[in-house]
């Protein structure tokens, strides 16, 4: 059960991938590689974890790294065309179509990697539907309804362009992602 808890971070850690513009944010449309290092939460039913990551989105490649706070890698999440790959600290791995379905099939839930390439630039996913689309006091989006998962976003104070934090609520998870650093790369 350990390993299979220590996977499921390392797949949450890959959802943090990707990037792209979106008018309702002020990200560049031609952003598409960034770095990202954080600290995420999950919970799910009667499990939860916590972990530090770090995320490389390159050439519509992920890949995603779950660590301890002392730097132990717990998982290493790869996501391209041809599919996802998770391996475990004791070197298990694990392969699926893509990191939703590596997700669904082993903790019952499907972590948001498509949407989230965008939400951590606090932009909706283009070409998918969205709800209840709230703005803050400075006209930054604050929160929406996307692909079944409530995103609520934190700024740091009222210059920051793109969120420091990111709740993420499913039926069926709850995750907290904050960003501690995210930087973009330009074509």
């Amino acid at each position: 059960m350990g390993s299979m808890f220590r996977c499921g971070a390392v797949l949450l850690a890959a959802l943090l991938a990707g990037c792209a513009g979106n008018p309702l944010a002020t990200v560049p449309v031609n952003v598409t590689d960034f770095a990202l290092a954080g600290r995420m939460a999950a919970r799910s039913q009667d499990r939860s974890f916590s972990c530090a990551l770090r995320w490389k989105q390159s050439a519509g490649a992920d890949e995603i790294w779950l660590n301890t706070p002392l730097g132990q890698t717990l998982a290493h999440l790869q996501d391209n065309r041809d599919g996802a790959i998770l391996t475990t600290a004791d070197q298990k791995i694990y392969r699926a179509g893509s990191i939703e379905a590596l997700t669904q099939s082993a903790f019952g839930w499907r972590f948001p990697l498509a949407g989230l390439r965008y939400w951590v630039f606090g932009q909706t996913a283009p070409g998918v539907a969205y709800a209840a689309l709230a703005r803050d006091d400075f006209n930054r989006v604050a929160s929406f309804t996307q692909a079944e998962w409530k995103v609520v976003f934190d700024y740091a104070d009222a210059a920051a362009a793109g969120p420091s934090r990111i709740e993420m609520t499913s039926s069926e998870a709850h995750i907290r992602l904050v960003i501690d650093s995210l930087e973009r790369d330009r074509p």
